[in-house]
C-alpha cells in the first residue's frame, strides 16, 4: 500500500513502454492505460470519459501521471478533414484533460503528486503540414503551464517533456508515407541523431521524482538534441559536425 503508483497512458509501445520500464526501476507500481493490454495495466481509450473514470475508480492512490498517449498525422491544412482534426484533438488534448482531471483529484486530496505531459518540439515551433498535431501539442503545453500555477501551491507539480523526433513505431509509420527520411531529421539536429525512447523516459523519471525536481513546476523541457536551439542555415549547421 505504501508503494507509489504511476499511471502511464499509451504504455504498450514506443516512448510509453520505455517510460513504464524506467518508472518500475525507480520503484513505482506502474499502471498502463492503453487500447492494448499491458502488464498490470487497464485497457481503455484516453478520449473516453467513461473509460478514464473506470480507471480512476480502480486506483486508491496516484503519485505520478504521464500523459503519453498520442497520434500523429501529416496533412496540408487545407486538406485536413473535420474528422481528422477532431480525432487528433480527442486523443492528444482531450485525453490528457480527462486523465489529469480524474487522477489529479486524487493527487490534490493527497497533497502531493506530479503530472508529466509528453508534448513535442511541435508544441514549441511550427512544422508544416502538421497543423492539427501542432495545435494539440501547443495546447498541451498551455494546459501544463496553467495547471502548474493552479495546483503547484496544493502540492501537485505539472511539467511537460518536449521530445524531438524519436525512433519509434510512429516515426516508421510517418516515414512510410514518404513525407521525410532519416537525413531530414539528423541533418537538423546538432547532435546528429534521433532521440531514443530512453532519452525521453529518463527526463520523465527526473520530473516525476520530487527528490530531484521538487521545485521544478510549469516547465516545457525540450529533449531534442538541440533542435529548437539551432537557428543556423543548413550549410552552416552541417559544417559544425
Amino acid at each position: 500500500m505504501d508503494q507509489p503508483v504511476a499511471v502511464v497512458s499509451g504504455a504498450a509501445q514506443g516512448i510509453g513502454a520505455r517510460v513504464a520500464e524506467v518508472l518500475r526501476e525507480d520503484g513505482f507500481r506502474v499502471v498502463g492505460f492503453d487500447l492494448r493490454e499491458t502488464p498490470g495495466g487497464v485497457v481503455g481509450d484516453v478520449s473516453s470519459e467513461a473509460d478514464v473514470e473506470r480507471l480512476a475508480g480502480r486506483l486508491d492512490r496516484v503519485d505520478v501521471l504521464v500523459n503519453n498517449a498520442g497520434i500523429a498525422g501529416i496533412w496540408a491544412f487545407e486538406e485536413t478533414s473535420v474528422e481528422q482534426w477532431q480525432r487528433m484533438l480527442a486523443v492528444n488534448l482531450t485525453g490528457p484533460f480527462l486523465l489529469t482531471r480524474a487522477l489529479g483529484r486524487k493527487m490534490l486530496d493527497q497533497g502531493s503528486g506530479a503530472v508529466v505531459n509528453i508534448a513535442s518540439v511541435a508544441g514549441l515551433r511550427g512544422v508544416a503540414d502538421r497543423a492539427a498535431y501542432n495545435t494539440t501539442k501547443h495546447g498541451l503545453i498551455g494546459m501544463t503551464r496553467t495547471l502548474a500555477v493552479e495546483w503547484g501551491g496544493r502540492g501537485v507539480r505539472v511539467n511537460a517533456v518536449c521530445p524531438g523526433w524519436v525512433k519509434t513505431e510512429m516515426d516508421v509509420e510517418s516515414q512510410a508515407g514518404g513525407h521525410y527520411g532519416d537525413a531530414d531529421i539528423t541533418d537538423h539536429v546538432p547532435m546528429g541523431r534521433f532521440a531514443y525512447p530512453d532519452d525521453i523516459a529518463q527526463a520523465v523519471s527526473f520530473l516525476a521524482d520530487a527528490r530531484r525536481s521538487g521545485f521544478i513546476n510549469g516547465v516545457a523541457l525540450p529533449v531534442d538534441g538541440g533542435w529548437t536551439a539551432d537557428g543556423s542555415w543548413q550549410s552552416l549547421r552541417l559544417s559544425k559536425r
